[in-house]
């Protein structure tokens, strides 16, 4: 979390003099400086690039299946699919590392993995490049859709994997490091702007609404569903609440627009990086269930590939 230091606010005294309303206190405590620091939790952009590059791959291999420079029956579609074939054949060495003891010692895992998703877009887009995009027989129709099926569930997991990983290829977290990672178990983050109760209580209401026990799958769902839309609002809130306070602290002290705008970026940042490291602890539990449901979901597939793809094979040879 970024960890501006703001005066604490105070009370009133109960004096005459200090008698004020609630705006004077709080642009009173706005400080005259708020420096916004780097997030403890980065920003993790790895997914899309994975999504990034397989939506260029695609667009490439439209461009060169529809081309008309071959066909999938002669020699350049043929030698094009294999390919394609043979890098998707190499994905089950992953999955060998394993369960075979003579492939542990062979480099890391991260390696491994890296690799094995790089065979995971490339294998299925020269395949794709190879069928010019249409289906002209029953088998290749069948291995195609499996293709695409289990191409799209390797997608959905490796979203699911950055979710309770560090990155695309980092170990995985446990509930407890994310919270300390992100900060959401100090009663000082929300504190650091004092000068701004409402948005103070704001942000304490999303916590206790975001980070409540559950009991059920129900509730659990209805929470994981409706986070995002209930943290853009509480956002969205928050900003109108400072754009009163700071603008209010600007006329008091003759802020320039320059230096209210600097204030109300650097405070604005802080609600929404602390609104976003909450939703990623309350999110933790349900994509940690989804990627081990996903597990259990992708090994057949994987198969139901495999026997596709060499139903496929001898059909070409034979026919």
């Amino acid at each position: 979390m970024s960890s501006a230091v703001l005066p604490e606010f105070k009370p009133d005294s109960g004096k005459p003099d200090d008698k004020v309303n609630s705006i004077e206190a709080a642009k009173a405590a706005v400080p005259f400086v708020i420096e916004p620091r780097p997030s403890a939790v980065k920003k993790d952009r790895s997914f899309g690039a994975v999504m990034c590059s397989t939506a260029v791959g695609i667009l490439v291999a439209y461009a060169i299946g529809r081309s008309g420079w071959f066909t999938p029956g002669d020699d350049v579609g043929y030698y094009v699919g294999l390919v394609g074939g043979v890098l998707m054949l190499l994905l089950l060495l992953y999955p060998l590392r394993k369960h075979v003891a003579a492939l542990r010692n062979w480099g890391a895992v991260k390696h491994w993995f890296s690799i094995h998703m790089i065979l995971g877009i490339s294998g299925p887009i020269l395949v794709l490049a190879h069928s010019t995009f249409h289906m002209r027989s029953t088998n290749a129709a069948v291995a195609l859709v499996c293709m695409l099926v289990v191409a799209g569930s390797g997608i959905v997991g490796r979203f699911f994997y950055t979710k309770v990983h560090r990155g695309l290829y980092g170990e995985k977290l446990n509930l407890q490091e994310l919270q300390a990672e992100s900060g959401v178990e100090s009663a000082q983050i929300q504190s650091r702007l004092h000068f701004a109760p409402t948005v103070e209580k704001r942000l304490a209401d999303f916590q206790a609404f975001a980070l409540a026990k559950r009991n059920g799958l129900i509730e659990d769902t209805m929470r994981f569903m409706a986070l995002g839309l209930r943290r853009h609002q509480v956002s969205r809130a928050c900003r109108t609440d400072l754009a009163v306070t700071l603008r209010a602290a600007a006329e008091a002290r003759s802020w320039d627009e320059p230096k209210y705008q600097r204030r109300f970026k650097a405070a604005t940042d802080l609600v929404d990086e602390f609104l976003s490291a909450t939703q990623r602890v309350a999110e933790f539990g349900v994509y940690d269930r989804l990627l081990q449901l996903w597990h259990v979901a992708h090994v057949p597939l994987v198969y139901l590939l495999v026997i596709s793809a060499i139903a496929h094979v001898v059909a070409v040879h034979m026919y």
